[in-house]
């Protein structure tokens, strides 16, 4: 979720003054979330209490953030039709690269003076949303004591197992929604591909975290699906510090400048909309706290897990939280998103920020493409604002904030009429985006391949980022002082 953001990325801004100490967690959400819904009986207010969960059929005609808010929930219910691994017969995959996004998890905040939702973090195959490989996986879970991993990541629990789930703590549903990522990307790219054979090495896997279980326990499920009862010797997790995959190349006061400038943005939009104003003025009644208060619980966080596990907002004496103050809510993310757009604060701020993991993936598919047999299989686990601003800063637009459990997928193949020609396909969520991408749009406009040309991606990842800066290298743009 959104919110993770201000305590797990590679910076700080100790002794910054005290707003964006706020702002950043309310930017992160409104920026682009989606919540709410209907649990348990408790005796309050009965009328407010109808189930809220229509059914999922086609894309309305219009934005409907009731629709919108169950694709971002993105329960797994029926099959996901996908176009990974789809290229003419005489190209042959060489390698793929997967970005994802943990499955569905319990909240990382509650609203103050409202009982928890009620929310069961065990395992247990026979409870709907459920998958046939659960039971095995996790059987094959508590045999990983042999598998290497890196600092704190031993430490983690390799499965969530809490009766009432912790905060952040990932759910069946979201363990379900990676069994199934896993599932697809085997029928593709093992069955059908044979990206990987059954004598595969682990060097031919590059496997990375950040340092929460809800990543670490996603990138199991789907590795486990993926590859059914591997070899726990061959797996290296590596862990990731920064939510940004930065690694080495953190170090970008640039990159803060302009997060901090659409943070004010953000908060400029939000006190001007008399609407949202109203909304929370109206819950924070409701629960019986300060306005300023209710905003920095980010109620937000707390109601989009009532509503992805169809439970009922929290009631009080004084009233229930319902689905209009999430529509008020709804309505402005979106159109913030509008502006956000139009401003480009977030997308300069995007570039800085995923350089670093762009540059990885460039130098890794060029190894590949020169012939290079490791790493051919790449699986970053990771959160809302890791892959938020890489699709940002690749240009697709058009693209839904990240839901759970989205995955962003780079796909390497060699053209078996010329094997020394390379060429990429970009997929997220199982649609092709590749040339959505700004430095493809006007490669397809003038040729009739199906796919862009290695050389255009890492061109724009080596040079293009930086134009916009006026820079010539990442560290000159994460320095040089807008004009």
């Amino acid at each position: 979720m959104a919110t993770c953001a201000a305590s797990q990325t590679g910076w700080s801004y100790k002794g910054k003054q005290k707003w964006r100490m706020v702002l950043l967690p309310i930017f992160l959400y409104f920026v682009h979330l989606i919540p709410v819904n209907p649990i348990k009986e408790d005796g309050l207010n009965p009328k407010s209490r109808k189930r809220i969960m229509p059914d999922l059929l086609t894309e309305p005609p219009a934005i409907d953030p009731v629709y919108e808010a169950r694709v971002y929930c993105n329960i797994p219910t029926i099959a996901e039709r996908s176009m990974e691994g789809y290229a003419p017969h005489y190209f042959k995959l060489v390698s793929v690269q997967v970005l994802i996004r943990h499955g569905d998890r319990y909240p990382l905040y509650a609203i103050p003076k409202t009982k928890r939702p009620d929310i069961d973090c065990t395992l247990l195959p026979n409870r709907k949303p459920s998958h046939p490989q659960l039971e095995a996986f996790i059987k094959h879970m508590s045999k990983g004591s042999t598998a290497q991993m890196d600092g704190t990541l031993s430490s983690l629990p390799r499965y969530p197992s809490h009766s009432l789930c912790e905060m952040g703590e990932l759910t069946q549903t979201g363990v379900v929604q990676h069994l199934r990522n896993g599932q697809l990307l085997r029928e593709i790219y093992i069955n059908k591909h044979k990206l990987l054979l059954n004598d595969w090495t682990a060097k031919q896997l590059y496997l990375e975290t950040t340092g929460k279980s809800r990543t670490l326990q996603s990138a199991l499920a789907l590795l486990y699906t993926f590859l059914p009862d591997f070899d726990w010797k061959k797996i290296n997790m590596r862990h990731q510090w920064s939510t940004i995959f930065c690694s080495g190349s953190c170090d970008c006061p640039m990159r803060n400048h302009y997060l901090e400038e659409e943070q004010r943005r953000q908060y400029s939009l939000r006190v001007k909309n008399n609407d949202l104003e109203r909304i929370y003025v109206d819950m924070a009644k409701i629960v019986g706290i300060p306005t300023r208060q209710l905003r920095a619980s980010n109620p937000i966080d707390s109601l989009l897990c009532y509503f992805c596990h169809n439970v009922s907002f929290p009631c009080t004496k004084t009233g229930c939280i319902g689905m209009e103050h999430f529509k008020v809510i709804k309505r402005h993310q979106l159109e913030d998103e509008r502006e956000r757009q139009e401003k480009k604060l977030y997308f300069l701020y995007a570039l800085l920020a995923t350089h670093p993991l762009l540059n990885q993936t460039v130098n890794r598919l060029q190894r590949i493409a020169e012939g290079k047999k490791e790493e051919i299989f790449v699986l970053h686990s990771a959160h809302d604002v890791t892959l938020s601003p890489v699709l940002s800063a690749l240009g697709i637009t058009e693209a839904r904030f990240p839901r759970f459990a989205a995955r962003l997928v780079f796909e390497l193949w060699q053209d078996g009429k010329r094997p020394k020609e390379h060429f990429i396909r970009i997929l997220y969520n199982g649609a092709d985006v590749t040339f959505q991408t700004s430095f493809c749009k006007d490669y397809y406009k003038r040729s009739s391949k199906p796919m862009c040309p290695l050389e255009k991606f890492v061109s724009f990842v080596k040079r293009d980022m930086f134009l916009v800066f006026n820079s010539t290298s990442y560290y000159d743009a994460c320095r040089r002082r807008p004009l």
